[in-house]
């Protein structure tokens, strides 16, 4: 496992396609920002946990998403 330490506004880039941003740091909650091509799914792993013992319905955003544009940005909360 890789562990980085990002400050507020600071990027990861992942495979040259996949990056992460530190959009807000509050409390003991880090909100951030993916930006990945349209054919890389991007869950909480909680969820994806959740789903292999119960299946679920698919719908058409992720779980937690409150923003969509079509070149695949989301913030999740």
């Amino acid at each position: 496992m890789l562990v980085l330490t990002r400050k507020l506004g600071e990027k990861i880039l992942i495979d040259s396609e996949i990056e992460i941003t530190v959009l807000e740091v509050r409390g003991g909650k880090v909100r951030l920002g993916f930006k990945a091509p349209g054919d890389v799914s991007i869950r909480r792993f909680e969820l994806d946990l959740r789903s292999e013992s119960v299946p679920v319905a698919p719908s058409p955003l992720p779980e937690g998403v409150s923003q969509f544009a079509p070149n695949r940005e989301y913030c999740v909360a």
